[in-house]
């Protein structure tokens, strides 16, 4: 809203005696507005307003104005809000002083506030609702909201108007307070059904510039009063229904109205007729539906004449009619019976072949008892009526078990009634095959590729073809066609597996030789009679880099040697030959590169990459050769590539007998080594490994001594005693007279033999037999004596018995050498061929101990006589050497289980009574030959040892 602001004049009002000053100004004003100049009304001066601090006291209420010391006015503060400030009070004024000092003065100052008209009429309410009844009396008063204005004067409430005024005017009342009481008064009847609902619009209006107003809308409902009687719409109403109609079906609608509204408007129906058989068979719903009650059969009654009658609340009632026609229908279905039809046909059937009999009946009469039949669309039979409610299916087309093996034939018979009733049912009819379809291959023809050189029986290709007939008809054999390829039959060539078509190769193919053949195979059915169709299949070789280059020129005999001539005023690329080879393979296989293996003088000569010819490419000279050799290597671009070479012998020469004069010591150089640099290469490697083999060896050797010496000082390594050559044992009463070293191998069964061994501190020992004069020699490693020990059944429990005195005990004290360790030779009888353990050794000579390395060396000898025993053994004897006793078997193995010697001391252990009868009985069950008396013949010397070899070597030179 466009709010005009006014400036208005001044109204000075001076007080000659109080000095009192008066402004009036309009609200609304906009901040820093002047409101008045106070020098000029007062007669003040801008200095006295500056000296004197002039300044507006308002009390307690808010300041709206405000002293502008510097231009000596008033200007406005703070909008203004007249309704805001005095409400509906008038005049309203803002009373304030202006306090002056030195001299202290106070000159009071008045100024008006003027309305302007900012506020429009409103009403408490948007709207206003009334419920008036339609039998209202005419001047009915209705009382209304009166709207409030803020504004006073002119610019306040004036006047109300109300729209429309056709059933309603409006009526004013002053009040004692100034205000108007506004009242609606009814000044013509209403009537609710033609208008239920009245809409009025109340306004309020000021008399401000612009005018401004305020709206209220008044909603008018009129109420029902049962003025008016129910009226059927029509007078007659008529309807049909169709016989056997189920209960509850809608026969008609009626309709009956009443302007009325509510309880006066709410019709009853009812039907009149006294007859009891209407009144069961029809009732009206409370919305006018007439409802079937019961079953009504148009062989009984044909139409009904129903009287009925609407009434509502009040009592008022109107009536009306219903003729019902019952209308006949078709309600029987025909009824299908199959007399006769075949399961199954095979696909060769003729037309017009009855597959099928039936017989159609419909009850109903006239119409509705014509039956007519049809079967399903889009197969190959038909059905035709023949005679008195027959008919017959027949096939109508050829039939096609590939397209179709099976139908689902549906026969549907309708009538003619409305609506048509029909029944149908469904025949299936399975299609049997017949061999009428060919087998098929996938392709036209065939094309398969294969490597040269395959594996024979090598899988190439597969052909297959496809049969659209069904089980045997559709098994298809493939069959290789007889034809020759090369005047060869192709069965030579390839072959067809006759259940998957598999072609596979029967022999390895030669490029070279045949690049591509033809055949032909035959696919053939299983069906009677048979059929088949025929393809083409075409086997290309592919090309494999089997072949070397073949060298054309020069060409290179055992007997002859081509010599080539280049002048010695030959100019830089002078041609001196072309090295032309060929390569029976093709594609890239077959493109020969020409390269230059070795030369007398490669910076003279060089060779073309692609065309093999031969041209200097420096100038020759006095000091070159006449005699160059060329070596040129022909290469193919296979994968891998393969090559070969040529030897190219060229004379730098003027003339040929200058030539030849240098070439007549070819032939004693023709054994000229051109490997003489590989080989030279080759031999200082070798000897290079060799070296470095030899100093590992001897670091291995030092390393191993060393440790040896550790074990032998560090452990309990035992002395290995010392023999010199002829040493006899003087007490000895065995039957050796003289000193032996036996081998002492083992066989893969010695687990299961009776031979024991003893040992030392688990360290290798000499083993000697006091008993007798013979001595064995026997080095074991830690580990195969672990193994011993670990066997179940070399191992024997400790006997009780076991005793010792001070001179039996193992050690250095004890009456024999220390360390050692002796064996009882007893034959499987348990007798003993000497006297018992405590026999002296021997007290013959006894040379110095021998060192270390005598000891080491009499180790690994022994070692290497063990393992020459053990290539020598055979069945039967327990790993002892035949070639010193062929009679000594398993008899001579000492019994240890009934003899345990302990190393370092003379006792015997020897078990109880009982123990050695168990022994002697489980060692008569044992399957060994029995000793053979033999005369035992003379022994061989004893082996020397290298240590005893030294030690006698040393004697001699003493």
């Amino acid at each position: 809203m466009k709010r005009q602001v006014v400036l208005l004049m001044v109204v000075l009002m001076l007080s000659s005696v109080m000095g009192q000053v008066s402004y009036s100004i309009p609200e609304e004003m906009a901040k820093g507005s002047l409101v008045g100049n106070i020098v000029q009304d007062l007669g003040l001066d801008l200095k006295r307003l500056m000296s004197g601090n002039a300044r507006i006291y308002s009390g307690d209420s808010v300041q709206y104005i405000e002293l502008n010391r510097n231009r000596g006015v008033l200007l406005v503060r703070q909008k203004i809000d007249r309704e805001a400030l005095c409400r509906q009070t008038t005049p309203c004024a803002l009373h304030f002083q202006l306090t002056l000092e030195n001299p202290l003065e106070l000159l009071p100052i008045t100024v008006e506030i003027t309305d302007i008209n900012d506020n429009a009429p409103v009403f408490t309410k948007d709207e206003r609702r009334f419920e008036i009844s339609e039998s209202a009396v005419i001047g009915s008063k209705f009382m209304l909201e009166k709207a409030i204005d803020s504004d006073i004067g002119l610019n306040g409430l004036q006047r109300y108007t109300l729209k429309p005024t056709d059933n309603f005017m409006l009526k004013l009342h002053a009040q004692s307070d100034g205000s108007k009481k506004v009242e609606m008064i009814l000044q013509k009847p209403l009537d609710r059904e033609k208008q239920e609902h009245i809409s009025l619009v109340l306004t309020a209006e000021d008399g401000g510039e612009p005018q401004m107003t305020g709206t209220m809308q008044i909603h008018v409902t009129v109420l029902d009063a049962n003025d008016n009687a129910p009226i059927f719409s029509k007078p007659v109403y008529k309807a049909s229904i169709t016989e056997n109609s189920a209960i509850g079906t809608l026969v008609t609608k009626i309709s009956a109205s009443d302007a009325d509204k509510g309880s006066n408007g709410e019709v009853t129906y009812v039907i009149g007729n006294n007859l009891a058989s209407v009144s069961a068979l029809f009732q009206i719903s409370s919305d006018g539906d007439v409802i079937l009650n019961g079953p009504i059969d148009y062989e009984k009654e044909k139409n009904y004449h129903i009287d009925i009658e609407a009434i509502d609340s009040g009592g008022l009632s109107d009536s009306s009619k219903i003729i019902i026609d019952v209308i006949d229908v078709n309600d029987n279905s025909p009824v299908l019976n199959v007399i006769s039809k075949s399961g199954s046909v095979p696909e060769n059937t003729s037309l017009k072949t009855v597959i099928a009999l039936l017989s159609v009946n419909d009850p109903d009469s006239e119409t509705n008892g014509k039956v007519h039949c049809v079967i399903s669309d889009n197969i190959p039979f038909e059905i035709t009526f023949t005679d008195n409610h027959f008919y017959s299916l027949l096939t109508d087309s050829e039939l096609d078990r590939e397209r179709a093996s099976e139908y689902n034939i549906t026969v549907t018979c309708s009538d003619e009634g409305v609506p048509s009733l029909s029944s149908s049912v469904t025949l299936t009819l399975q299609i049997s095959d017949v061999n009428d379809n060919p087998p098929l291959f996938e392709r036209s023809s065939y094309e398969a590729f294969i490597v040269e050189n395959n594996t024979p029986g090598l899988s190439i290709f597969t052909v297959k073809a496809r049969d659209a007939d069904w089980n045997q008809n559709a098994r298809v054999s493939y069959i290789l066609e007889d034809s020759p390829v090369n005047g060869v039959p192709v069965s030579s060539y390839v072959s067809v597996s006759a259940d998957s078509g598999v072609i596979h190769a029967v022999r390895s193919f030669d490029y070279e030789q045949i690049k591509d053949f033809h055949f032909r195979v035959k696919a053939q059915d299983g069906g009677s009679p048979p059929l088949s169709s025929n393809v083409t299949v075409k086997i290309l070789i592919q090309d494999q880099n089997d072949n070397p280059p073949q060298v054309l020129y020069p060409v290179q005999t055992g007997g002859s040697v081509v010599y080539e001539m280049v002048p010695r005023s030959a100019d830089v690329g002078y041609l001196v030959t072309k090295v032309v080879a060929v390569d029976v393979d093709s594609g890239q296989n077959a493109w020969l590169s020409y390269k230059l293996q070795k030369a007398t003088d490669r910076a003279l000569f060089e060779v073309g990459l692609q065309n093999g010819e031969i041209r200097t490419i420096r100038q020759v000279s006095d000091k070159d050769p006449v005699k160059q050799i060329l070596t040129v290597i022909v290469e193919d671009n296979g994968q891998p590539s393969r090559s070969a070479t040529v030897t190219v012998t060229v004379g730098v020469a003027d003339s040929f007998p200058e030539a030849l004069s240098e070439m007549s010591d070819f032939a004693q150089d023709k054994e000229y080594d051109d490997n003489l640099t590989f080989y030279l290469v080759l031999a200082l490697a070798v000897v290079s490994f060799l070296f470095i083999t030899c100093v590992v060896v001897i670091i291995s050797v030092k390393i191993y001594r060393w440790r040896q010496s550790r074990v032998l000082y560090h452990s309990n390594l035992p002395v290995i005693p010392y023999y010199p050559p002829r040493y006899s044992d003087t007490l000895g009463t065995g039957t050796l007279q003289h000193v032996y070293n036996y081998e002492v191998c083992r066989t893969t069964d010695s687990r299961k033999s009776d031979c024991k061994f003893g040992r030392a501190g688990s360290q290798n020992v000499l083993i000697m037999d006091p008993s007798s004069t013979g001595t064995m020699q026997r080095l074991q490693s830690e580990k195969s004596i672990l193994d011993e020990l670990d066997s179940p059944v070399e191992q024997k429990p400790p006997n009780n018995d076991w005793r010792f005195n001070q001179g039996q005990r193992p050690g250095p004290s004890g009456p024999h050498m220390p360390y050692g360790t002796h064996i009882r030779w007893t034959p499987k009888s348990g007798t003993r061929a000497t006297g018992g353990p405590e026999v002296a050794m021997g007290t013959g000579p006894w040379p110095q101990p021998p060192t270390e390395a005598e000891q080491l060396q009499a180790l690994m000898a022994a070692a290497n006589e063990v393992s020459e025993a053990t290539a020598t053994l055979g069945p039967g004897t327990m790993g002892l050497s035949t070639r010193y006793s062929p009679q000594f078997t398993l008899q001579h193995v000492p019994d240890y289980r009934q003899n345990v010697y302990i190393p370092g001391s003379t006792a015997t252990l020897t078990s109880n009574p009982q123990q050695q009868q168990a022994t002697a009985q489980q060692a008569a069950q044992q399957a060994l030959p029995p000793p053979q008396v033999s005369v035992q013949p003379e022994p061989p010397k004893a082996a020397q040892t290298p240590a005893s070899k030294k030690k006698s070597t040393k004697k001699e030179k003493k």
